[in-house]
């Protein structure tokens, strides 16, 4: 079984909570919890388009993977704009850069995936 997005989404999540901690520690509690929003507002919707993609469905073929990306896809868009309006709107003492950086910084977590995923590959093609 791949592991591989869980391991991503998991560690998108930990380096979000890191950062909040030190922006936390460093600037207050406000930049902390906006920190830790930011990143919520990335592994929310990326876990979503996981469960698109893993899910099994009755139609294993490649054009029903392609359609539940494009779905999966244009839903993780739209709870992405969804929370961030909600975070906007719903959350008085807020810091927009403790927000954008716990965001960016857990979405560059993805790139750990691809070097993951290379690892995976390169274990296997060695022990064949």
């Amino acid at each position: 079984m791949d592991l591989t997005i869980p391991r991503v989404l998991m560690w998108q999540f930990l380096v979000g909570v890191a950062l909040a901690a030190v922006l936390w520690g460093v600037f207050g509690k406000v930049a902390g919890y906006s920190a830790v929003l930011g990143s919520l507002i990335c592994v929310i919707p990326n876990a979503f388009l996981a469960l698109r993609l893993v899910v099994p469905r009755s139609d294993p073929g490649a054009q029903a993977l392609v359609g539940a990306a494009w779905i999966g896809e244009i839903m993780k868009l739209a709870l992405t704009v969804l929370f961030f309006t909600l975070v906007f709107t719903q959350v008085r003492s807020l810091s927009a850069a403790a927000l954008f950086a716990g965001f960016i910084t857990s979405q560059l977590m993805v790139f750990s995936g691809l070097l993951m995923r290379h690892e995976q590959d390169t274990e296997n093609s060695n022990g064949s």
